[in-house]
């Protein structure tokens, strides 16, 4: 496969909470740049809670000589605190920013100066003109909270028309859903890059767990050949193996424009995927 064939891969991590896991994560960031990412992305706790965990991963990432992107969520956020934050990235070096609404924290109420992800992105391009490659997150199987399918769509091209320049999905199994967002989005005049996120399966009860609570579809297909594994982890992790390189190169084979891959701070399942993808 020459270069310019090459199908573009990002990687987000999560800040880690300890120095164990900050170690860790060097080593899993220095096994995953033999992809060569386009970028790798660094989460942020809800309402800012990770803002110095994120920053400063942010901030390691880029001394690797690895171009870092920081999740940037508004929920709970007053714009004198988001024009320091983007001040802070912008003396960092950082040029990409992944633009969330975000989650409320437990027991707060939905304070902050924004509503919803568009005003951050339109308010980040009012301060910083096109100092950010700015990237907010799809959903090709419609947002838990959107009222219907068309207002989840327009929600999306609100992003867009607000300044965004490309988006990242959440994941999914079923390929159909990301092509007829993309259709969908295209039939709008919506027409940015659109990045299909990719969650390697490692462990079943995650996959269930975090599913259920992001809306992220998961085929009855597959479901029930992970319960029939049982605590067989071997068999379930070459099944995730099979399941997401075959998900993989059917996006590939469809056009898509690149794969970000949800790593959850670790690197065997990613590098597998991409060396069956010959992404290596």
């Amino acid at each position: 496969m020459t270069a310019s064939s090459r199908l573009p891969v990002s990687i987000e991590f999560f800040p880690p909470k300890t120095p164990e896991g900050v170690e860790k994560l060097r080593l899993v960031r220095q096994q995953l740049y033999a992809l060569q990412p386009e970028f790798c992305s660094v989460t942020f706790g809800a309402g800012g809670s990770t803002q110095e965990g994120t920053f400063n991963t942010v901030r390691d990432i880029q001394a690797e000589g690895v171009a870092a992107a920081s999740h940037f969520s508004c929920i709970g956020a007053s714009r004198a605190g988001v024009r320091e934050q983007l001040a802070t990235l912008k003396a960092m070096g950082v040029k990409r920013l992944v633009a969330l609404r975000g989650d409320l924290p437990s027991g707060y109420g939905a304070g902050g100066e924004f509503h919803y992800a568009s005003d951050l992105v339109a308010f980040i391009r009012a301060e910083t003109g096109d100092d950010f490659h700015i990237e907010v997150a799809a959903y090709p199987e419609i947002h838990p909270q959107a009222k219907s399918p068309e207002s989840d769509l327009k929600a999306f091209a609100t992003k867009v028309r607000a300044g965004a320049n490309s988006a990242i999905t959440q994941y999914f199994y079923n390929s159909d859903a990301y092509f007829r967002f993309v259709e969908d989005c295209d039939a709008l005049g919506v027409q940015v890059p659109v990045v299909p996120g990719i969650m390697p399966i490692t462990s079943s009860t995650q996959l269930m767990r975090f599913s259920d609570a992001c809306g992220a579809e998961i085929p009855r297909w597959i479901r029930l050949r992970l319960q029939g594994f049982g605590d067989d982890t071997a068999s379930i992790k070459a099944f995730g193996l099979d399941v997401v390189t075959d998900l993989c190169e059917q996006l590939r084979a469809g056009g898509a424009p690149g794969l970000h891959f949800y790593s959850m701070n670790q690197s065997a399942a990613t590098l597998e995927i991409c060396q069956r993808l010959d992404l290596l």
